[in-house]
């Protein structure tokens, strides 16, 4: 049996920081990963274009993202945050840049290269990686983590450092196991549900804009017919419904809505404008060009890629019709549709489509100066196996960062 100052479980973000951190302070260290390669999960974050953090520059903002847990945060971040991320990518030559709403992504805009910076500073600071080796079992005595076993092997250390991950995208290796663990050293483990998730809706002319975006509308919903609350930004098409930052953040409402009964949505592609004033802007377009076919003109007034779709949610519409034909009432029709396009949300898409989902030990439970849990004294617990909820946006993986972070500094 091999003998390691610290042995991390689980080779994504949180756990390829909290390795490369403790041997950089000279600890001999283990990581087990039992996934082929490293980093299945960051490899396909944000699209593949990997949301490394959220830059909103003011701590306090930042922290407040994260609900309950605001407050039991702020020494954790005050040791590793998002000015510390900026630098660490940067010094390892892939610098950061910010987009909408404050999120950050490498420069090349591949998360491949988010894991080939963090594989070579474990090379560089002598981790041991053993991939292709899953824990089968957690041995320990009187509150102490004497050794685990995995890959028919047992491995003992000083010091353990959990990193497996929660249960969004099973598929790269996040099955949860981890939190059965937890529950079995004593821990209290929050039972997750997939929050930040895309929706499915009924309508099958959805799938038509699979891969198009609406940006800059406002998406309004209605429980029973009755206006409950709307977000303005970008809605994302899939084949299955809708999808993108703005929709991510308002499925944990939505899921609340659905208990209630029948859930819709509208569209709105001119928020700015009230109708009137959007029926005059549709006529004006109109007067420019007065003998151009409906289906060409419309691509003037609704988003890139969408216009034949939009078009045959009015069926009284010829798409060939010549500009000058359409009638009064048929472009008062067009305004409404484009102020309220239709949708009907029929569930939230589950574990295998989450970008995160809650649950895992309660931070009660943890001292967050040191992500050390209060329960075994052997044991730090990092990333997605905490009970922390937040928006998309790049808040989960600054989270990664930081407590990864503070447990290598502290193991």
């Amino acid at each position: 049996m091999k003998d390691y100052d610290v042995i991390v479980v689980g080779g994504g973000a949180a756990g390829m920081m909290a390795a490369g951190q403790a041997a950089a302070r000279g600890k001999k260290v283990l990581l087990l990963e039992g996934n082929a390669r490293l980093g299945e999960k960051l490899r396909i974050t944000g699209g593949g274009r990997c949301n490394i953090t959220n830059a909103e520059p003011d701590e306090k903002i930042l922290l407040s993202k994260f609900g309950t847990s605001e407050q039991a945060l702020y020494s954790a971040f005050s040791q590793f945050g998002t000015e510390e991320t900026f630098s660490f990518f940067r010094e390892r030559a892939l610098p950061l840049v910010i987009e909408a709403n404050d999120r950050a992504f490498p420069r090349t805009k591949k998360a491949p290269d988010v894991v080939r910076v963090l594989e070579a500073y474990l090379a560089e600071k002598g981790v041991e990686v053993q991939t292709g080796t899953s824990v089968e079992k957690i041995v320990a005595t009187d509150g102490t983590i004497e050794q685990v076993i995995a890959g028919g092997n047992a491995y003992r250390a000083a010091s353990y450092i959990f990193a497996t991950g929660g249960l969004s995208h099973p598929e790269t290796g996040s099955t949860g196991d981890g939190f059965g663990w937890l529950r079995a050293l004593g821990h209290t483990v929050a039972n997750p549900t997939p929050t930040i998730v895309p929706l499915a809706t009924k309508e099958p002319w959805v799938k038509h804009l699979a891969g198009k975006s609406m940006p800059d509308v406002k998406i309004t919903f209605y429980a029973e017919g009755s206006k409950r609350f709307a977000r303005t930004g970008t809605v994302l098409f899939t084949h299955f419904g809708i999808s993108g930052p703005t929709i991510l953040n308002a499925a944990g409402k939505v899921a609340d809505l659905l208990h209630e009964g029948t859930v819709t949505a509208r569209i709105d592609l001119h928020p700015a404008l009230d109708l009137g004033i959007l029926d005059r802007n549709i006529m004006t377009v109109f007067d420019a060009n007065k003998n151009k076919l409906l289906k060409n003109v419309l691509k003037e007034l609704v988003p890139p890629g969408t216009s034949d779709t939009v078009l045959s949610l009015i069926p009284a519409l010829d798409p060939e019709t010549k500009v000058h034909s359409v009638r009064k009432e048929e472009r008062r029709m067009l305004a409404e549709l484009l102020k309220a396009i239709p949708l009907t949300i029929t569930e939230l898409m589950g574990f295998e489509r989450a970008v995160v989902a809650d649950g895992g030990v309660l931070l009660s439970e943890i001292d967050t100066r040191t992500m050390r849990s209060k329960k075994v004294q052997n044991l730090y617990i990092i990333g997605d196996l905490l009970h922390i909820t937040r928006p998309s946006g790049g808040y989960s993986l600054q989270l990664c960062w930081t407590t990864g972070f503070v447990a290598g500094s502290h193991v």
